[in-house]
């Protein structure tokens, strides 16, 4: 099996700076691309903030901390990544954009280079075949926040051989990540099971079963969870979480995949959660309250 010695990520948004950070952290040299100068300055102090509140936490030395920076380069350019023996990429979830980077990187990298992709609901055999390399395309699916989460679902295609899954898996160890196999399905294990979960807690929002916070509050006492469903759908992202939806419904087309017609409001809204500073919840003074939603 063919070690891995440099990486590659491209995109420094959420989760590509948590994936540069751990992997540069791990010992890996680490190339991160963004698309342009503005969009590397943000990535670069997203980690370095990163880095220094695990050091505040006492999770990393400042020794450590300087040294995983010093292996980190950033660039705007897609050759900057052509000697990498692995590259994630973790752009925008759409498959034609995916897509048109996997083929891109496959006219630059030689063939020993693997490509992976951090999506959470695509297909991951539909990119590796519009690439000259199918057996080397896998799914590394991080979650967020990525320094801290232990879990990576290791996707295998249709096509991807034998030795990729492995240096995928082996990989995601060498970074202190526990990985689970997946098939190539959409939503694989986590948001197959997630994403209804959260989409029911909507419905009932929307049927007047309960409030937000009561909601939130049965969940978290009754069944022991570390938050309840609307803190986790404003933490995730309500527009990601209405896009994997609509994913999935398209691939499956059962109602318990469906978004509801809230979701899809509060998305045209521009309520997006937490980044947005407001979604469920609003996020504009010191404590976070229920937001007005007109229900």
């Amino acid at each position: 099996m063919e070690p891995i010695r440099k990486v590659g990520v491209v995109g420094c948004g959420l989760m590509g700076s948590g994936i540069a950070e751990v992997s540069a952290a791990s010992g890996y040299p680490t190339v991160v691309r963004e698309l342009n100068d503005e969009l590397v300055a943000r990535g670069r102090a997203a980690i370095e903030r990163s880095l220094a509140r695990a050091v505040e936490k006492g999770k990393r030395t400042p020794e450590e901390r300087d040294a995983a920076l010093a292996r980190l380069a950033f660039t705007t350019r897609l050759e900057d990544l052509r000697d990498c023996d692995l590259i994630v990429e973790a752009v925008v979830e759409d498959l034609a954009t995916k897509t048109e980077l996997f083929r891109t990187l496959d006219a630059l990298c030689p063939p020993r280079t693997a490509f992976a992709s951090n999506t959470s609901s695509l297909c991951i055999t539909e990119m590796a075949a519009r690439t000259n390399r199918p057996d080397r395309v896998l799914g590394l699916h991080f979650f967020n926040p990525v320094p801290v989460m232990k879990l990576v679902e290791v996707v295998r295609g249709v096509l991807t051989s034998d030795e990729t899954f492995e240096r995928g898996m082996a990989f995601a160890r060498s970074l202190g990540k526990e990985p689970v196999v997946c098939r190539d399905t959409t939503g694989f294990l986590v948001n197959r099971l997630l994403v209804p979960y959260m989409l029911d807690a909507v419905r009932a929002l929307e049927s007047g079963l309960g409030t937000v916070t009561d909601i939130d509050k049965a969940m978290q006492l009754g069944c022991g969870h570390p938050m309840g469903p609307f803190t986790l759908l404003d933490f995730v992202g309500i527009d990601t979480t209405y896009r994997i939806a609509e994913i999935m419904f398209q691939e499956y087309r059962e109602p318990r995949f469906a978004p509801p017609p809230l979701l899809k409001r509060m998305v045209l809204a521009g309520f997006h959660g937490r980044k947005s500073k407001r979604g469920f919840y609003d996020y504009s003074g010191e404590t976070p309250v229920p937001a007005r939603l007109g229900l």
